[in-house]
C-alpha cells in the first residue's frame, strides 16, 4: 500500500481511506503481509470531506491496520504528518517494523505551518518577518520534523538509506515469516461502521 503524492498530494480522503481499509482487511483475510510506503501530508482538509465522514472512514483504515495480524512493515519515504501518520501503519497502532529514509519528515504538521503557529509572536515582532519565518522553519525541521528524533523516541526502528531499502525489507519480512499474534478471546472486534 502506498500514498501517491501526485494525486491530492498524497493526502488521505474519504475514498482512499475506504479503499485502504478494504485492501488491508483483504490482505489480512488471506494472510498476505503488508508493506506500506508512506508519504502522507495528512487528511484532506475541507468541509466536503467532513460532511462525507472523513473521521469515520479514516477510523476504518486505522481499525483495519490495528486488527491485522499479518506481518506489517512501513517505510516512510518523505512526509508523515499528524493523524494520517498514525493511521498509515505506525508503531503506535502495532506495526512490526518501521523504517524511514533520511529525507523523511515525521511530525504533527509541516515545518512552515507549525512555525507560523508556534513562533507567531517572534515572527511578527522581527525586523524582517520573512527571514525570521525561514529561520524558524529550519529550526523546527531540525528539532522535530526529522526521522532521527522519531527513531530516538522509538517511533522508527531504523533510519535507512534508500539504496538499502530492499535488503532491509527482505530481512524484516524474513524475520516476521512465522509471526504469531495472541488476540484477546472475543467473537469479533467493533469496526467503526
Amino acid at each position: 500500500m502506498a500514498n501517491n503524492p501526485k494525486f491530492l498530494a498524497g493526502c488521505l480522503d474519504v475514498k482512499s481511506s475506504i479503499k485502504g481499509a478494504r485492501f488491508v482487511r483483504f490482505c489480512d483475510c488471506f494472510n498476505i503481509p503488508l508493506l506500506v510506503l508512506e508519504d502522507v501530508p495528512g487528511f484532506l482538509p475541507g468541509t466536503d470531506q467532513e460532511w462525507n465522514g472523513i473521521i469515520v472512514h479514516g477510523a476504518k483504515l486505522l481499525y483495519a491496520f490495528s486488527e491485522a495480524t499479518v506481518p506489517r512493515v512501513t517505510v516512510i519515504t518523505r512526509k508523515a504528518y499528524g493523524g494520517a501518520y498514525d493511521v498509515m501503519n505506525s508503531k503506535h497502532i502495532g506495526a512490526d517494523m518501521n523504517f524511514a529514509w533520511p529525507s523523511a519528515e515525521i511530525a504533527v504538521m509541516g515545518a512552515k505551518g507549525a512555525s507560523e503557529i508556534i513562533f507567531k509572536k517572534e515572527i511578527s515582532e522581527a525586523l524582517d518577518p520573512a527571514a525570521k519565518l525561514l529561520e524558524k522553519r529550519a529550526e523546527y525541521a531540525e528539532l522535530f520534523a526529522n526521522p532521527y528524533t522519531a527513531a530516538q523516541r522509538g517511533f522508527i526502528d531504523e533510519v535507512i538509506l534508500p539504496k538499502n531499502t530492499r535488503r532491509k525489507l527482505l530481512k524484516a519480512f524474513s524475520m516476521l515469516e512465522n509471526k504469531v499474534v495472541d488476540l484477546p478471546k472475543r467473537k469479533h472486534g467493533n469496526i467503526p461502521l
